[in-house]
């Protein structure tokens, strides 16, 4: 894995740099639940210690360029200590997983020690099943933005995940690990001098090809100006009002859905689309139904989700560092028919597919390499605005296979987003063996109700369920995940119209009619 000493930060890495702030922390991760007790910490030491020769990053720390003279960079770290990053806990008897997703909220509202490896793992014991006396353990993993990102963040689990339950008894033993010496001032100076040029050589490089292509590169050009006027476009009709949008504080609250893919697979098989737009359907209809829990009516409101949408081609699937740009979906509350919902998010799904929003994106991206640092911390604000989208829905494929560590099968597997500043709820949604399982990432007084929107997500699935002929039932959510918050009821009303229907008016030319909740 390219990961070198002295690496510079793209400017997407950078930008989460320059977003975080003592509230907003820039900081992913996950919950691995795994069967049986937990294995002997030293053993888990020596197991993380054979593999981190994979990801030499977690070795690394930032460096950042005399007088802001660049991005920073990535340097080894001379006093590396794994026991700093690894941590051991247990929760009290009985230790049941509400004390788990208890601890996983304040280990996330901490932030990450920029003098340091920009990650840390919690082994948790003691934890009880929620079907039986069985005892289970966790791994915590909390992992900056800066670092990697979630789809790269799959390649990374199966670092300390094993395939069989046996592990791999011909891997090679790791080879000594040797750090590079600090760099000086001088040497900082000068690989940021030396990385100028090599951006500046990249601009002639593609200035040639555009020269001996025109007419490709002319239609690239084309394409990237229309993205850039559509995200121009959509910065100029902003994201709904609502309870979400507010200052946040540093402290979490952290909720957890499980449920099958297979149903959400027999969804789009009934109705057509994608398993992402049956995703966001189903986290539209729990939103709606939380306003309305709050006395807020939906009425022509239509909020807008941060799509992260990897741009990782297949040579870089085993690189770090984020390959993503972002898009900004419907979250069609104002409809109560779930069908009817699923057609306005695919119809505006394949909309923004079809568009130049990610051409445009990727353009920002690109300029952001030869931003400099100021430029780029105002640029990584602007892309995180209130006024763009109300919250983050992320949704990444995992393994559909069984995975181990240390002979311990992974039962479940929850992912924590982020809350960038004045968002008060992320959604993490991730498939694995079969399952999809959903990590609801909240700021701690903004959402005491954060359950209600647990619970809608299970009831919004289940009626796309029963309109596509799916036996009902239970879909694997376990109440006794949710703890019990008052709802505070609020008199706030909102009668914007959503994003989707400006974009429908746009293409035909005409306005569209306010929509009821139909």
């Amino acid at each position: 894995m390219p990961q070198q000493h002295l690496d510079r930060l793209t400017g997407t890495d950078a930008s989460f740099l320059h977003q975080e702030d003592a509230a907003a922390h820039m900081h992913i991760g996950g919950v691995l639940v795994f069967e049986g007790p937990a294995p002997d910490f030293d053993d888990l030491l020596e197991h993380v210690r054979s593999r981190l020769h994979l990801v030499p990053r977690y070795r690394q720390k930032l460096a950042v360029p005399p007088l802001g003279a660049g991005n920073p960079r990535w340097i080894d770290d001379c006093t590396f200590n794994l026991e700093y990053h690894v941590r051991h806990a247990a929760l009290p008897a009985p230790g049941g997983e509400p004390q788990l997703l208890q601890l996983a909220s304040r280990i996330a509202s901490q932030q990450l020690d920029r003098s340091k490896p920009l990650w840390e793992m919690w082994m948790v014991e003691g934890i009880g099943s929620a079907d039986s006396s069985a005892e289970r353990f966790a791994l915590i993993f909390k992992t900056h933005h800066s670092l990697v990102d979630g789809v790269s963040g799959v390649d990374l689990a199966t670092v300390l995940l094993d395939l069989a339950r046996e592990g791999d008894p011909d891997a090679p033993a790791a080879p000594q690990w040797q750090p590079q010496p600090q760099p000086t001032t001088a040497e900082l100076l000068l690989a940021t001098v030396l990385s100028s040029a090599g951006v500046a050589g990249e601009v002639v490089r593609r200035a040639a090809s555009a020269a001996v292509s025109p007419s490709r590169s002319l239609d690239a050009a084309r394409d990237a100006v229309e993205g850039l006027g559509e995200i121009v476009w959509a910065a100029l009709n902003p994201a709904p009002e609502t309870p979400l949008n507010v200052p946040i504080g540093p402290h979490r609250r952290f909720a957890v859905v499980r449920q099958q893919l297979a149903d959400y697979k027999a969804v789009k098989n009934a109705f057509g689309g994608t398993v992402n737009d049956v995703v966001l359907t189903v986290v539209s209809g729990a939103l709606a139904e939380w306003l309305r829990s709050r006395g807020i009516r939906t009425e022509g409101v239509e909020m807008r989700a941060l799509v992260p949408v990897s741009v990782r081609t297949h040579d870089q699937r085993h690189t770090l560092g984020n390959r993503l740009t972002v898009m900004r979906g419907p979250l069609p509350v104002y409809v109560q028919d779930p069908v009817s919902r699923l057609a306005i998010v695919r119809e505006a799904m394949d909309g923004l597919k079809e568009s130049k929003q990610a051409v445009g994106a990727a353009t920002l991206a690109a300029v952001n390499n030869l931003a400099p640092p100021t430029v780029l911390a105002q640029a990584s604000r602007l892309q995180f605005s209130t006024r763009l989208f109300n919250l983050i829905v992320t949704n990444i494929p995992g393994p559909q296979f069984p995975l181990y560590v240390l002979g311990r099968a992974l039962e479940d597997l929850y992912p924590l987003a982020f809350l960038p500043r004045n968002h008060a709820l992320a959604v993490a949604i991730m498939s694995y063996d079969g399952r999809i399982e959903y990590g609801l990432l909240a700021d701690f007084d903004a959402l005491p109700d954060l359950d209600v929107i647990a619970a809608g997500i299970d009831r919004s699935l289940d009626q796309l369920r029963l309109a596509a002929g799916r036996d009902g039932g239970p879909n694997g959510h376990d109440p006794s995940f949710d703890s019990t918050h008052s709802i505070v009821p609020s008199t706030r009303r909102h009668g914007r119209r959503g994003p989707a229907a400006d974009m429908r008016a746009k293409r035909t030319g005409g306005t569209p009619r306010p929509r009821s909740d139909t």
